[in-house]
C-alpha cells in the first residue's frame, strides 16, 4: 500500500515516482547519507534530489499514519508553500506495511548550486566574502517578510549559485518550517544556527536593517541569540565528552 502526491507540473514523473524504490535502490550516486540518505537521480533528462527518510520507530510510524503528516509530506507541501526559496518539489510517495507507514521518499529538482553559506563562514579567504554575506543577509530578510522560518537554519542547509555580479539562494532540509508574522527576536534569532563569529553576524545584521526597520538593539539580539546557542550546544558537548567548537 502506498500514498503518493504528484506536482502537476511533472506528472510524466508518476511511474518514476511509483518506482521510487527500484530506482534509488540501483543508483549509487548518493550525496548524503546519515539518518536519512539523498541521491542524484537523472529521469527524463533531468537531475533530481530524492531523499530517502530513515524508517520511523513504532510510535512514530503510529504517529505519522494517524496524527501527523510524515517528513516525505511536509517536505513536498512545505517546498511549495515557499515557491522560489527552495527547490521545486516534484513529488513525495509513502509506503505502509500493516496498516502504518513504513518508508518514505521526497522527490524535487536538482538545484546546481557552487557552494552553501559554510564555506565562506569557514573561508577567511573565500572571493567576496561580504558580498556574499551581505546577499545572504538580504535573502534572509526576503524569507521573513514572507513570514518564513526555517527552524534548521544552519551552514549546509542553505545553497548558493553564483550568477554574474549575484547570488541565488535556496534554502533544503525543509520539513522543519514556521510560518507566521516574525517579531524582531524571531528574526534576530534565525542567525543563530549560523556558528558564525560575531563580526559576520554584525556584516548580516547591518545589511538586514538598512532594508529593515529594526530599533537599536537588533544586531545586539543576533549576536546574543548566536551566542547562547553555541553555548547550549557545547554545554551538551561536553556532557557527552566531546570537543567543542568557538
Amino acid at each position: 500500500m502506498h500514498k503518493l502526491e504528484l506536482n502537476q507540473d511533472y506528472i510524466r514523473f508518476e511511474e518514476f515516482l511509483l518506482n521510487i524504490s527500484d530506482y534509488f535502490f540501483t543508483n549509487d550516486n548518493s550525496i548524503h547519507k546519515a539518518r536519512n540518505e539523498l541521491k542524484v537521480i537523472l529521469h527524463d533528462n533531468l537531475y533530481t534530489i530524492v531523499k530517502s527518510f530513515k524508517i520511523p520507530h513504532l510510535l512514530n510510524r503510529i504517529i505519522y499514519s494517524f496524527f501527523r503528516d510524515s517528513k516525505a509530506k511536509k517536505s513536498y507541501d512545505y517546498s511549495l508553500r515557499l515557491k522560489d526559496f527552495a527547490p521545486m518539489p516534484i513529488g513525495y510517495i509513502e509506503y505502509f506495511k500493516y496498516g502504518l507507514i513504513y518508508n518514505s521518499y521526497f522527490v524535487s529538482e536538482e538545484f546546481k548550486y557552487d557552494f552553501t553559506i559554510r564555506e565562506p563562514l569557514l573561508d577567511d579567504s573565500f572571493e567576496h566574502r561580504e558580498e556574499v554575506f551581505r546577499a545572504f543577509a538580504r535573502f534572509t530578510l526576503a524569507l521573513h517578510d514572507n513570514q518564513i522560518f526555517h527552524k534548521d537554519y544552519s551552514p549546509g542547509n542553505i545553497l548558493i549559485k553564483k550568477e554574474k555580479d549575484d547570488y541565488i539562494f535556496k534554502i533544503v532540509d525543509v520539513n522543519r518550517m514556521g510560518f507566521f508574522e516574525l517579531s524582531q527576536k524571531d528574526r534576530a534569532k534565525n542567525f543563530s544556527k549560523l556558528w558564525a563569529h560575531d563580526y559576520i553576524l554584525e556584516i548580516m545584521a547591518d545589511e538586514y536593517i538598512k532594508h529593515h526597520i529594526c530599533d537599536i538593539t537588533f544586531k545586539e539580539d543576533v549576536l546574543y541569540y548566536s551566542n547562547l546557542n553555541k553555548k547550549i550546544k557545547n554545554f551538551k558537548k561536553r556532557l557527552k565528552g566531546q570537543e567543542v567548537n568557538d
